[in-house]
């Protein structure tokens, strides 16, 4: 980032994004150095790896700062990085790496690449370029015209998309998917009447097309058990702590046993192997126990910064294209936050989804930066723009 663009960067942002990878890149040497050497690898071995993802975030990130915002609506760009998401999605349904009963991993060998991952960020370019496009139109409501097939084309390649992902099954990375979906359709100005439309016969669609495929899949062999198993132990955790429940009950022991302080960096008895994923889905459960109730407090602080920054950044945003970015950003963040910490507390059942710039995964940290990185190319515009008015 050359020095000039320093004074635009927006360091509401910037700052506690570092802090969370810096926090991050701690607890997951500290969660996964035992396991680690359990499976025959190198205490540092995922510390290794997330720090590469950390620099090769930090690059992606850099990188959508300086860029020019507006390459992302050619079409030649946009249609190039849907069909080759489309590409990967249907990939991993035929050939993908299966974990935890879903086939959504893409091994490359030195990592693995999760589409629905980058489904997220291409869903808030997407859907922010359509909207935008055709803002004063649908504000009264669709006509016959181009621009009512365009709308058309997205609610198909969203469903597409979405279900996709229903099918291999990720349950939390369709529901965040489609989270994004909602978030921005109700953002973009939309008359209501065919927003609530659009959002009703699309979730519908989903249900009634992909509803008994998906359903047959999660019923048969080990995908179906362990789905059904999510739900068991969330409904009775306790009940089950011996089979189903026994990620949660663990998650809840390495909660309690840490109170508000913590037993000390490093000190975590859930991570000796009672606690699966301790440095990836549960590594929140590990920072309370390690770290205390109060740490974990200023983790979601310092994510709250984010979230709330990137919204008002959105709001002050005058054009709507860079508006409905800022909100699918905004969701995409928060939901993610809200399954994770849901599944660690047991407020929701477990999803799989990872704790946003905390968690050990590449293809997530990859996708986080560039998504935040896009929020503060907005927000650089803004304060440059800002000087040039005076």
């Amino acid at each position: 980032m050359r020095r000039g663009k320093l004074r635009f960067l927006d360091y509401w942002l910037f700052v506690p994004y570092i802090l969370l990878c810096m926090i991050g890149l701690v607890m997951v040497y500290s969660a996964s150095s035992d396991i680690a050497v359990q499976n025959g690898g190198t205490p540092t071995g995922y510390l290794i790896k997330q720090g590469i993802y950390v620099v090769l975030g930090l690059i992606a990130l850099i990188w959508m700062t300086a860029m020019n915002i507006d390459k992302w609506r050619h079409p030649i760009m946009l249609k190039s990085f849907f069909w080759i998401v489309v590409a990967m999605l249907v990939f991993v349904l035929i050939a993908g790496q299966s974990v935890n009963g879903a086939k959504g991993w893409i091994n490359l060998g030195f990592m693995s690449i999760q589409p629905a991952e980058i489904c997220k960020l291409l869903l808030i370019l997407y859907l922010s370029d359509v909207f935008s496009k055709h803002q004063s139109t649908m504000s009264h409501g669709l006509r016959a015209s181009v621009h009512e097939i365009d709308i058309f084309k997205m609610y198909i390649w969203v469903v597409v998309l979405i279900g996709l992902i229903v099918l291999q099954p990720d349950t939390g990375g369709a529901a965040i998917n489609l989270s994004i979906v909602f978030v921005i359709v109700l953002a973009s100005g939309i008359n209501w009447k065919w927003g609530a439309g659009l959002l009703v016969t699309g979730t519908a669609s989903l249900m009634i097309v992909l509803g008994p495929i998906a359903s047959h899949i999660a019923s048969s062999g080990s995908k179906g058990s362990y789905r059904l198993a999510r739900f068991v132990a969330f409904a009775n955790p306790f009940g089950t702590a011996k089979g189903a429940g026994n990620q949660l009950v663990n998650s809840y022991y390495a909660i309690s046993h840490g109170g508000l302080f913590g037993v000390g960096l490093g000190n975590s008895i859930q991570k000796m192997g009672y606690l699966p994923e301790p440095n990836t889905d549960f590594i929140l459960a590990i920072i309370a126990e390690e770290m205390g109730a109060l740490f974990v407090m200023l983790i979601l602080f310092l994510l709250g910064i984010i979230v709330v920054r990137t919204v008002w950044i959105g709001v002050r945003c005058q054009k709507t294209y860079e508006s409905l970015i800022c909100y699918g950003v905004a969701t995409f963040f928060g939901i993610e936050t809200f399954f994770n910490v849901g599944g660690v507390t047991g407020l929701v059942p477990i999803t799989g989804v990872t704790f946003p710039f905390i968690s050990y995964g590449g293809s997530s940290m990859l996708v986080l930066c560039a998504s935040l990185g896009l929020v503060i190319n907005i927000s650089s515009q803004q304060k440059r723009s800002k000087m040039v008015d005076y």
